[in-house]
C-alpha cells in the first residue's frame, strides 16, 4: 500500500510576521507620546567622523531639524500601527486642548500654523510605518523602508495642508510665499530627516532583537 506524504514547505520559506500584544501596544503608545513631546524641542545633530576625533576632537554638526520625526516613526516600528496612531492622536489632542506641546505653542487656533499639516501627517505616517514594520520578520531594510514611507506620508499631508491653507487663509499663507514655505518645511528638512530615519531604523532593529520580536 502506497501512502502519499504531503509535502510541507520549509519554515524558512514561509512568510512570518510579529505581533504586538495589547499591553505592549498601550505601553509603546505612552512611550511614543512622551518621546514625541520631548523630541519636539531637541535639535538633532551628528558628529565629525570618529577617526578624526583624536586630532580634531568631537564636534557636533546640527542637522537643522529635531528628533521629532524619529520619535514618531520609532513608535510605529516598536509598537505597531495601533500604538503609532494612538500616540500621535494623543499628541495632537494634547496640543490643541491641553498643553503647548507643539513647536510654536498650542491651542485650537494652531490649525492656522503652516506646519500643522505635518503634525496631522504624524498619524497616518506612524500608522503606515507600524503596519509595514510587522509584515515580515524583523529586518533592518524593512524597518528603513517603513520609516521612509512614513516620512513620505508626513510630507504629503503637510504639502496638501499648505496648499489648502493658502486658499482658506491667504493671510496666513499668502500665495506668493507658498513656494518659499514648501522649501522651508519640506525640501530643506529632508536630508536631516533622512539621516534620522536611518538612525531610527538601526535603533528599532537593535531593540527588537533585544526584546525578541
Amino acid at each position: 500500500m502506497n501512502i502519499k506524504r504531503k509535502r510541507t514547505k520549509p519554515l524558512t520559506n514561509q512568510k512570518s510576521s510579529s505581533t504586538v500584544s495589547f499591553a505592549n501596544e498601550f505601553l509603546w503608545a505612552i512611550i511614543g507620546l512622551l518621546l514625541t513631546v520631548f523630541s519636539t524641542f531637541v535639535e538633532a545633530f551628528v558628529t565629525n567622523m570618529p577617526w578624526t576625533w583624536s586630532e580634531q576632537g568631537v564636534h557636533p554638526l546640527p542637522l537643522g531639524v529635531t528628533f521629532q520625526v524619529g520619535a514618531v516613526l520609532l513608535t510605529g516600528c516598536m509598537g505597531g500601527k495601533n500604538a503609532g496612531l494612538l500616540a500621535q492622536v494623543a499628541y495632537v489632542f494634547l496640543g490643541l486642548f491641553w498643553h503647548p506641546v507643539f513647536a510654536q505653542g498650542g491651542g485650537l487656533d494652531y490649525w492656522q500654523q503652516p506646519s500643522f499639516g505635518y503634525i496631522l501627517g504624524f498619524m497616518p505616517g506612524a500608522w503606515l510605518c507600524g503596519w509595514m514594520a510587522f509584515q515580515t520578520r524583523t529586518k533592518l531594510e524593512s524597518l528603513a523602508i517603513g520609516g521612509l514611507s512614513g516620512l513620505l506620508v508626513i510630507h504629503l499631508c503637510g504639502l496638501i495642508y499648505l496648499v489648502g491653507l493658502s486658499f482658506l487663509s491667504p493671510i496666513t499663507v499668502p500665495h506668493n510665499s507658498l513656494f518659499e514655505m514648501i522649501i522651508n518645511y519640506s525640501v530643506q528638512p529632508i536630508p536631516g530627516q533622512f539621516v534620522i530615519v536611518c538612525a531610527m531604523a538601526i535603533i528599532a532593529f537593535i531593540l527588537r532583537q533585544i526584546l525578541f520580536y
